[in-house]
């Protein structure tokens, strides 16, 4: 058998990555729940109160809906990739062959060749083997792929702005849960501005050692440090703290549902949200921004799964469960709360302190933004270090550059930016406006709607029509991707319209 035969056969069969290294599709879907249910869920009762529980339960659906179909966007322009990057491959092997084969002296390759492409191209009914989700390819490197060097500057800078803002707020969320938990509460009287510079226990004897934002940054530096060395390696590496905080998500969500429901039913609706109130609609899509979010993390999460035949479908099911999660959520809390906190846990501290059952769900629910992020932000810290390897670095040769450049700079240069900032820079207001909204459309929407319409061009040009995709987005006629551009635009409207009513 010729060498360049036995070349393709392996090329076709060896896994991508290490057995070891692999994980069911549950844990996978476990992986992107984690990543998608975050903090911005706790903001959506109050959102949803705002705009009416009819609105609200519309708008919630069809973003939810939205998301999954970007989503399914992705994976289809990831297996084009897959695709492209195991054509040229072939195309190599195929040079090889040709080689050895004058310098042998043997017979024609075209005696070959049909053999070695019979398994890759099928007809119709049988999807490509071309097509694979087995190597990871981030979003990056199909931009490089896929896009022109106008698309490529827009993407990264896009990219950038949105994973780094993610990053700060992440680190400057779960460092002042940890300093709300600790220190005193602050007068009611006080203002945001002030709130830094007090001492964090209330004591009439002694000096003060510690001002509240000493133990914010006391936190974030501990925070980061415990969550930091995560991004040195993949993803696979947190499987354990990925279950670990999805129950405590679970439980989380789950305490403040049942405590709503308690609430209905031991003294009636306390809230009367109306059915359909237009103007609360900014707010809504503002609080929803994070809501279904996890396109710019979603290759490192697939590729390492087990069995994707029928991967989209799982991944239905998984925001279909977000989806009931977020209505729960919100419906008993619009309902169970005369006045709603714009973040969700305040609604739960608890007035008789002498209740121990209470005081441990009020500092758990306080709590709840560092459990949810802290498997956030190692996925999102290994999703903007290989984004930047595949901006700055050849990622079909990593092996050949030196151990700092390969292993060590870009995990510190995508965990600093934001430590610098969230340390000297506590109020981010300014910066979540900015990243949950222009940047997050662009990374939801924008993005994977020009990647899969580039991809789609340049694999029918390159392996031809009758190459069957078989991840192939089932929102694949053109229609949807100019439904996704108009909402995309809509969207940046009610943005600007929230930013500006805020302001105002």
């Amino acid at each position: 058998m010729p060498r360049g035969f036995r070349s393709v056969r392996r090329l076709l069969k060896m896994p991508l990555a290490e057995v070891g290294d692999q994980y069911s599709v549950w844990v996978g879907l476990i992986y992107i729940f984690n990543l998608i249910v975050g903090t911005g869920a706790l903001t959506l009762p109050a959102a949803f109160a705002r705009a009416g529980w009819g609105l609200s339960t519309i708008s919630l659906v069809f973003l939810a809906f939205m998301s999954y179909m970007n989503a399914t966007y992705v994976m289809e322009t990831m297996a084009c990739a897959n695709a492209v990057f195991k054509w040229k491959r072939l195309q190599s092997i195929k040079r090889e062959s040709i080689q050895d084969h004058d310098s042998d002296e043997e017979p024609s390759p075209s005696q070959h060749y049909g053999d070695m492409e019979e398994p890759l191209v099928c007809g119709e009914s049988i999807p490509s083997r071309y097509y694979s989700l087995d190597r990871r390819v981030e979003l990056g490197e199909m931009a490089n792929l896929f896009l022109n060097k106008t698309g490529r500057i827009m993407f990264y800078g896009t990219l950038c702005v949105y994973l780094y803002g993610d990053l700060s707020i992440y680190s400057a969320a779960v460092a002042k849960s940890i300093m709300d938990v600790v220190c005193s509460s602050v007068p009611s009287n006080m203002t945001d501005g002030e709130w830094d510079q007090l001492p964090c226990f209330n004591s009439t004897s002694g000096p003060h050692p510690y001002t509240r934002l000493e133990v914010y940054r006391i936190a974030l530096l501990t925070f980061v440090g415990a969550m930091g060395p995560f991004v040195f390696f993949n993803v696979q590496k947190t499987k354990y703290l990925q279950l670990f905080t999805s129950g405590m998500r679970w439980l989380a969500f789950a305490i403040m549902i049942s405590m709503a429901i308690h609430l209905l039913i031991g003294r009636g609706a306390q809230g009367h949200p109306p059915a359909f109130d237009v103007t609360g609609m900014p707010t809504l899509f503002g609080a929803c921004v994070y809501s279904f979010m996890c396109h710019h993390s979603l290759p490192g999460l697939v590729s390492p799964i087990r069995g994707k035949d029928r991967l989209g479908l799982h991944l239905a099911l998984d925001y279909t469960l977000i989806a009931i999660f977020y209505l729960l959520l919100a419906f008993t809390g619009a309902f169970a709360f005369a006045r709603l906190n714009d973040l969700y846990t305040l609604n739960f501290v608890p007035k008789d302190n002498e209740n121990i059952f209470l005081e441990i769900v009020e500092y758990f629910l306080a709590l709840f933004p560092v459990f949810t992020l802290s498997t956030s932000f190692p996925i999102i810290a290994i999703t903007l270090r290989n984004n930047l390897q595949s901006l700055f670095l050849d990622t079909t040769r990593l092996e050949s550059y030196n151990f700092v450049l390969r292993k060590l700079l870009f995990p510190i240069v995508s965990v600093t930016p934001p430590l610098l900032l969230t340390y000297f820079l506590e109020d981010i207001s300014v910066l979540i406006e900015f990243t949950g909204s222009y940047a997050g459309t662009g990374i939801q929407y924008l993005i994977p709607t020009f990647l899969v319409m580039s991809a789609r061009r340049h694999c029918t040009n390159l392996l031809g029509l009758g190459v069957v995709n078989k991840y192939k987005s089932p929102f694949s006629n053109v229609a949807w991707a100019v439904f996704v551009l108009l909402w995309s635009f809509i969207c940046i409207v009610l943005v600007s319209v929230n930013i500006f009513e805020k302001k105002s």
